[in-house]
C-alpha cells in the first residue's frame, strides 16, 4: 500500500502536521501547568515574606485573646483575595503546631489534612514552599507562634482550575488537528500529482533505455529541479550510447590483442570450466582447449594450486607456478580476475625456454672465468709482493708506485673473483649455512671493533647502540658478520672524511632482531635505490672504482641474507646519507620459511 510515493508522501504530511500538533498541544499543557505553579507561589511570597505588616499581625496575640485560631481566620479572610482562596480550588486551613489537627478553614468540610511535604517540614518549624510539578496539588505551609501558642497556617490548591484549562485546550487542539489533517491530505495529494507525473515519464524513458532505445527524448516542460534532471536524463542517455560503442570497440581491440598475443592466457569461471582462451595457450600445452568442454581447470593447473586457493590468493593477489612441458619452461600467473565476487580465475602462461637457457649460460660463464682467473691472479699478487720488496732498475720511487699499482689491481682483481665465485655457489644452490647459535650483541661488538681503526683513519665518528638483552640467533656466524663487515665498511668507504657512523641494534617481537647502519655520507639517489643490491650495479662508477669497490658486496650480502630468510632494505629518511636495516629471525632461516 505504502510502495506508491503519492501515499507516501501524503502519509508524510498527516505525520507531519500530528507530530506539530502534539508537540504544540504538549508545549502548552506544560507552559499552562508551570505558570500557574509559579503565580502560585508567587502569591504565596509577596503575602507571607513582603507582607512584613500583615505577617506581624499574624504573630501578634491580643491582650484578651482567647482563640488565636479564630483571630487567624479572621484575618486569612480578610487576605483571601490576596491569597487566591475562593472555597473551592484553593483553601487555607489553620493547623496545630503539633498535632497538625485542623482548627479552622476556609473549607466546608475540613476535619483533617493529609500530610505532605511541605506541612512536614512547618511542623518542625521550617517554612514549608517547595514546589512540586508533578503533585497533584500546590501547598505552602507556614508556621507560626501566636500568643504563645505554635499554629501552621497552610494553603492548598487541587490544580482543578489548571485541569479545567487543560482539557479545554486539548479539546481545541484535537479540533484543529482534525482540520488541519483533511487540509494536509488535499495538499498533499495534489503536491505529489505535481511531482509525480515528471518522475512516472522518466521511469518509462529509463525502462526504453533499459532495453536498448537510446533514441528518446524526454520533453523539458519546467525549469526546476525535475526539469534539470530530465535534460540531465537525456544528455545520460546519449552519452550511454557513445560509452557503449567506445566499450565495444575496446573489446574487439582486445579480443584482436588476445587472439594474437604471444603469451598464452586461459580464462576459467569459478567452477573450473573454461570460458575463454587463445591459440597461444593451446600451442603452449600441446592440447586443444574448447570452451565449456570436457577438459578444465583441475586437469591443467589442479596440481600447481587449487581453484579455491587461487580464488583467495592471500596478500599477494596472484599465486605463481612453474611447468617443464614439450622440452619448453613454462611460468605460470594465476589471478582471480574479480576477486570480490570470485567469478573465476585467469592463468597466463609465459614460455620462459630461452631465458633459463640465458641464465644458466651466464652462471656457467662466471663460474668458468673465476675459476680460470684465480690461479694467475694469484701468481700476479705473489710477483708483485716480491718485486715491492726488491726494486729494479727503474727509480726506487716510481717502481714501487707501479708496484704497489699492480698490487692493488691484483688484489681488487682477486676480490672479484671471489665474490664471482661466491655468487655463483648461490645461484647453483651448492653453498651451505654453518648455522651455529651464537650472541648477536657480541657479533656486533666485534664487527664495531674491526672497523674502528679503519673509521678514525678517515676521521669519522663511529658509534654503537645496543638495545639490552638482545637474544641469542641461529644463523651462519662468519657470513652475517660478512654482511655487517660489507655495509660498515661501505659506510666508511663512501662517507666523506670527518663523518658519523652510527650502528644500533634492537629487537623485534620475541623472535627477530634487526641491525641498522646509517652514516651522513653521499648517500644514493632515490632512483637508484631500487637497483643497489643488483650485480655489479655502481651508482658512480668512477667513484666506486676508486674506492675499489666491485658492484658485488651488496649482492652478496642480500643473497646471505636471503638464505637466511631475512631482510636487508634501504631505510627512508629525510636527513643526508644512507640507512641499511638488517632484519633476521633468532630460530634460524626454517623459522622465517615458516
Amino acid at each position: 500500500m505504502f510502495r506508491s510515493l503519492h501515499m507516501k508522501l501524503m502519509l508524510i504530511m498527516t505525520l507531519l502536521i500530528v507530530s506539530l500538533m502534539t508537540v504544540v498541544g504538549a508545549f502548552l499543557v506544560n507552559s499552562v501547568s508551570g505558570f500557574y505553579l509559579d503565580q502560585f507561589y508567587s502569591q504565596m511570597q509577596e503575602v507571607f515574606q513582603n507582607d512584613a505588616e500583615f505577617v506581624h499581625d499574624l504573630r501578634t496575640a491580643g491582650a484578651d485573646e482567647e482563640d488565636g485560631a479564630e483571630q487567624l481566620r479572621l484575618m486569612l479572610d480578610t487576605y483571601a483575595g490576596n491569597l487566591g482562596v475562593d472555597g473551592t480550588t484553593r483553601n487555607y486551613y489553620v493547623l496545630d503546631g503539633a498535632t497538625a489537627a485542623v482548627l479552622a478553614s476556609s473549607a466546608i468540610d475540613a476535619a483533617t489534612v493529609p500530610m505532605t511535604d511541605n506541612l512536614s517540614a512547618a511542623l518542625t518549624g521550617e517554612v514549608g514552599d517547595r514546589s512540586d510539578a508533578a503533585a497533584s496539588f500546590m501547598d505552602v505551609a507556614i508556621p507560626i507562634t501566636r500568643g504563645g501558642q505554635d499554629y501552621v497556617l497552610y494553603i492548598k490548591d487541587s490544580k482543578q482550575t489548571v485541569q479545567n484549562l487543560n482539557n479545554e485546550m486539548i479539546t481545541l487542539i484535537l479540533e484543529s488537528l482534525a482540520f488541519g489533517l483533511a487540509i494536509s491530505v488535499l495538499l498533499s495529494f495534489l503536491l505529489s500529482k505535481t511531482l509525480i507525473t515528471p518522475i512516472e515519464r522518466l521511469t518509462e524513458g529509463a525502462e526504453e533505455v533499459a532495453a536498448g532505445d537510446f533514441s528518446h527524448k524526454l520533453h523539458v516542460e519546467s525549469r526546476d529541479e525535475i526539469g534539470v534532471l530530465t535534460a540531465t536524463f537525456n544528455g545520460m542517455a546519449g552519452q550511454l550510447q557513445n560509452t557503449i560503442q567506445e566499450v565495444e570497440n575496446e573489446r574487439n581491440k582486445l579480443d584482436t590483442l588476445f587472439l594474437h598475443m604471444t603469451d598464452g592466457v586461459v580464462a576459467f569461471d569459478s567452477a573450473g570450466a573454461i570460458i575463454q582462451s587463445n591459440p597461444a595457450a593451446e600451442e603452449m600445452l600441446g592440447r586443444s582447449l574448447p570452451i565449456g568442454g570436457g577438459v578444465g581447470y583441475d586437469a591443467l593447473f589442479g596440481d600447481i594450486a587449487g581453484i579455491e586457493e587461487v580464488l583467495e590468493p592471500g596478500q599477494k593477489g596472484y599465486v605463481e607456478g612453474s611447468r617443464e612441458l614439450n622440452g619448453r619452461s613454462l611460468e605460470l600467473l594465476l589471478a582471480p580476475f574479480d576477486k570480490d565476487h570470485q567469478a573465476g580465475v585467469l592463468v597466463v602462461i609465459h614460455d620462459v625456454t630461452e631465458q633459463h637457457k640465458t641464465e644458466e649460460m651466464r652462471k656457467e660463464f662466471v663460474a668458468n672465468v673465476s675459476h680460470e682467473l684465480r690461479t694467475p691472479l694469484t701468481n700476479i699478487h705473489s710477483y708483485a709482493e716480491t718485486l715491492v720488496d726488491s726494486a729494479g732498475e727503474l727509480p726506487p720511487a716510481t717502481e714501487k708506485n707501479f708496484l704497489n699499482v699492480i698490487l692493488s689491481e691484483s688484489d681488487r682483481m682477486a676480490h672479484i673473483v671471489q665474490d664471482l665465485l661466491t655468487l655463483s655457489r648461490f645461484d647453483s644452490g651448492r653453498s651451505e649455512l654453518n648455522l651455529t647459535r651464537f650472541s648477536f650483541a657480541e657479533a656486533i661488538e666485534a664487527m664495531v671493533s674491526a672497523n674502528l681503526m679503519e673509521a678514525q683513519r678517515h676521521g669519522h665518528t663511529l658509534t654503537l647502540e645496543l638495545e639490552p638483552s638482545l637474544p641469542e640467533i641461529t644463523a651462519d656466524r662468519e657470513r652475517i658478520v660478512q654482511v655487517m663487515m660489507n655495509v660498515v665498511s661501505n659506510a666508511i668507504k663512501y662517507t666523506p672524511d670527518g663523518g658519523k657512523i652510527q650502528v644500533t641494534a634492537g629487537r623485534t617481537g620475541d623472535d627477530r632482531v634487526w641491525l641498522e647502519v646509517s652514516d651522513n655520507g653521499i648517500g644514493i639517489p632515490e632512483k637508484d635505490r631500487g637497483r643497489i643490491f643488483e650485480r655489479f650495479y655502481r651508482v658512480d662508477k668512477a667513484r666506486s672504482r676508486e674506492s675499489g669497490g666491485t658492484g658485488l658486496g651488496l649482492s652478496i650480502a642480500k643473497e646471505i641474507i636471503d638464505q637466511h630468510r631475512g631482510q636487508l632494505s634501504i631505510v627512508d629518511k629525510p636527513t643526508p646519507g644512507l640507512t641499511i636495516r638488517m632484519e633476521l629471525w633468532t630460530e634460524g632461516p626454517d623459522h622465517g620459511r615458516a
